[in-house]
């Protein structure tokens, strides 16, 4: 507003500094496999409606090595997703 310049920078919960998306990028992809994890498991929760617990831990390490073959990509995530026991086997919220 007000012809302010735009802020992009930011800063990981590391304490690591970025300035715009293509330095929050070049950030995320150092940490791939970490990041990927974390989409997983966010994931599953959405679509298992529900917090994970210590026995999804594997379900999600196993989905994020398969995707990794794939170079992590969302269909290999989805797909790891709907295959897995927490979502084949959550129960309706009705």
């Amino acid at each position: 507003e007000a012809n302010l310049a735009i802020d992009a920078s930011g800063q990981l919960p590391n304490g690591r500094q970025f300035y715009g998306p293509q330095g929050l990028r070049t950030l995320l992809l150092e940490r791939r496999q970490a990041f990927s994890s974390t989409v997983t498991e966010k994931l599953l929760e959405y679509a298992i409606g529900r917090g994970t617990e210590y026995y999804d831990k594997p379900v999600v390490r196993g989905i994020t090595r398969t995707a990794a073959l794939d170079n992590f990509s969302w269909s290999s995530i989805i797909v790891g997703i709907v295959q897995s026991v927490p979502f084949r086997t959550r129960r309706s919220a009705l």
